[in-house]
């Protein structure tokens, strides 16, 4: 496979990107029809509307109860793999992660991995950093593999391909897959690029994977997919690598049925997947299939900014749906590569100041217009729109300023003249003396203002008057037909 180089991009060119996508009707149309497709999916899985508040309900108090034990929890699953056999590392951001992964591999003397699919592995840029080190890593889900293959990114969480036509597709794969014959029917392509997947199974020295949930009773890590190969990538190779962030575990193994359901409800419109993968350590003795060394990597990478402060602890709830993207106005109009973080759409506003700090994604927050769309629909009751908010405050919050949790980048979008007339304002209507004096000198300094107006107010349309009565309606019409 001769993939294109991976290109990389900075959420600091956020607005450039983002009207570039605006002027992309191609872009725009696949997004609006693909979105629209998906919302009525999920709607199709939720008929009762009491069952879906029921659901939330569970999925919220799930979430926060596993979050409020976090620490506790953590321990207990590892001490719970590690007596399975499975190796548990701890990473502190995305260069620890990828560090441990580069040893366990030269450990192994290994040189090729295939992944399933794994949205921290994209956070870490576990592949660029392997293969700057003379490592393969071939993605095996087949948007992930298309994406790889474009030499992208995904632009979407939960189907990282959604702004690739058919024409697209098939142009790629008869570019870069040896025989493949241009084709733009969906079978075909599948066919296709399972063919060129199977053999790396085999071949791979290592099978990397995300995780969804992780029990924490029992040990065990829950993965969610639909095309089989991330049971192929976690049994097939000598050595799985599985790397989970911090916040996917949960106390029991039976919360993780209601949040299942919540997931595959709301991220892709069916009532169940078509696999659940469990995995509870490494091959025993006497077993034929399965690896015979298991690693866990729980990454922290931002994750204890966002865990310390009480209202943005709700930004970890998150069980990856995609449901905020799909539902929301900017990100249909945009996509997923405007962003330029690994998390577009809602989610990505409110948890890559973690990741990134605010210095490097100030702007992301305020592309939303906080409709609260993202808010209704988010299976565990994130409060989006909230959180949004404070962090919007937090940019702009002088930087000097003592808080007791502190974020990264804090004060970014921090402006003195800015603040100067804010403070001027609040004082100015903050007591009625001070009210009657603004209006005063307001209603006296008049004559300084424009003699035109700018803008809207000079080049709107005027609105028609209305008319006088039925009568005058109905003749309006009939001169307009």
């Amino acid at each position: 496979m001769n993939a294109k180089p991976l290109q990389f991009v900075k959420p600091a060119d956020f607005h450039a990107r983002a009207r570039a996508a605006l002027d992309d009707p191609k872009l725009r149309q696949s997004f609006r029809g693909a979105m629209d497709f998906l919302q009525d999916k999920r709607s199709a899985q939720f008929p009762d509307g009491d069952e879906l508040e029921r659901l939330r309900d569970i999925g919220e108090a799930v979430r926060q109860h596993a979050l409020a034990r976090l620490p506790d929890l953590l321990v207990q699953l590892e001490d719970k793999l590690t007596a399975a056999g499975v190796q548990v590392h701890w990473a502190e951001d995305g260069e620890q992660a990828n560090a441990i992964i580069h040893a366990i591999a030269q450990r192994n003397q290994a040189t090729r991995f295939v992944k399933g699919k794994s949205m921290a592995s994209e956070e870490i840029e576990l592949n660029h950093y392997m293969q700057a080190r003379g490592m393969t890593c071939l993605e095996s889900d087949m948007g992930e593999y298309i994406v790889q293959l474009a030499g992208e990114k995904p632009s979407h969480i939960v189907m990282p391909a959604i702004h690739k036509t058919r024409a697209d597709i098939a142009g790629l794969f008869a570019e870069h897959i040896p025989d493949a014959p241009y084709t733009e029917d969906v079978d075909s392509l599948i066919q296709t690029g399972r063919r060129a997947l199977r053999q790396a199974f085999v071949e791979a020295d290592i099978g990397l994977s995300g995780v969804n949930f992780a029990a924490a009773d029992t040990g065990t890590l829950w993965l969610v997919e639909n095309e089989g190969n991330g049971r192929l990538t976690t049994s097939v190779p000598e050595v799985h690598i599985a790397i989970m962030g911090m916040e996917k575990v949960v106390a029991k193994l039976e919360h993780i049925v209601p949040l299942a359901s919540l997931l595959t409800r709301s991220a892709t419109g069916q009532a169940i997947t078509t696999y659940f993968n469990l995995i509870s350590g490494p091959r025993r003795e006497g077993e034929k299939d399965g690896p015979r060394e298991v690693h866990l990597v729980l990454l922290d990478n931002g994750r204890s900014q966002a865990y310390a402060d009480e209202q943005l602890r709700a930004t970890l709830q998150c069980i990856r749906c995609g449901a905020c993207m799909n539902h929301c106005p900017v990100y249909t109009r945009i996509g997923g590569h405007a962003y330029g973080t690994t998390y577009p759409g809602p989610i990505g506003k409110i948890i890559s100041p973690h990741l990134l700090g605010l210095d490097a994604t100030a702007d992301l927050a305020t592309a939303s217009s906080l409709c609260g769309a993202c808010g209704e629909v988010c299976p565990v009751r994130i409060p989006i729109p909230q959180l949004l908010v404070r962090l919007r405050t937090e940019a702009n919050r002088n930087p000097q300023e003592e808080v007791t949790h502190p974020l990264r980048g804090q004060g970014a979008k921090f402006s003195r003249g800015e603040s100067l007339i804010w403070r001027f304002w609040s004082g100015a209507f903050a007591r009625p003396a001070s009210y009657r004096l603004f209006r005063w000198a307001a209603t006296r300094l008049r004559l300084l203002t424009p003699r035109a107006q700018l803008g809207w107010t000079q080049h709107r349309k005027p609105l028609t008057p209305a008319p006088r009565s039925l009568a005058d309606l109905l003749n309006a019409r009939g001169q307009e037909e």
